[in-house]
């Protein structure tokens, strides 16, 4: 589990492309501190599993599934990458539960400066959106930030310069593409209450479904 706050950027050495899958080597120095093979590290918000490192760097295997969920396979080596350890038991949570599993990307669409702070209005699929609620969290390429404004289109954050300079968002330009984690609570509600995502008549939250599942 991640909490969706960055501890340095790295950066992608070499992305080995086969057929379905790839091997990312990855330039760090902070999370390699104490890094063990079989250790988890969020990159770019994709949780990954460390498979062999040495003083600088640290190489991990990518998956059809994830390549397919991810913006992971549109990296070049020089990319800058988000990096975060898995969270420690006795850490601090200063984001929000990010599970590292990337439900899609979204695409850059605008990107605005308000006094100290920038926005960036980000479009997604509908699967996604339908998750994403105002003042709620969203992991942006691994990032935790506060949802700001959403429409039926797409949703915005406003993210303060140290965010911003800390991260890869600072780098980003419209029409880049992001990975996105929705906020699991709303998922694992939907799955409780029986809401097919499949449904095309949505009955909405009753007075009877409450009662039949126990509030």
């Amino acid at each position: 589990m991640f909490t969706g706050i960055i501890e340095e950027m790295g950066i992608l050495k070499n992305i080995q492309k086969k057929s379905v899958s790839a091997v990312l080597t990855v330039q760090a120095k902070k999370v390699l501190s104490d890094v063990h093979v079989g250790d988890s590290i969020a990159v770019n918000g994709v949780c990954l599993t460390v498979t062999s490192f040495d003083n600088s760097t640290f190489r991990a295997d990518v998956m059809h599934e994830t390549l397919n969920r991810s913006a992971l396979g549109s990296l070049c080596p020089g990319s800058p990458v988000n990096l975060e350890r898995a969270m420690a038991a006795d850490g601090r949570f200063g984001g929000h539960i990010v599970s590292g599993h990337i439900d899609g990307t979204g695409t850059v669409r605008t990107i605005e400066r308000d006094g100290n702070a920038v926005w960036y209005t980000i479009c997604c699929a509908p699967e996604i959106l339908r998750y994403i609620i105002p003042k709620g969290s969203i992991a942006i390429d691994g990032i935790s930030l506060t949802v700001a404004k959403v429409t039926d289109s797409d949703f915005a954050v406003s993210v303060i310069p140290h965010t911003a300079e800390e991260t890869t968002l600072s780098r980003k330009k419209t029409g880049d593409t992001v990975n996105l984690e929705n906020d699991c609570i709303g998922k694992y509600v939907e799955k409780l209450l029986g809401i097919s995502r499949q449904s095309k008549k949505h009955q909405g939250l009753t007075l009877e479904k409450l009662l039949q599942n126990g509030f």
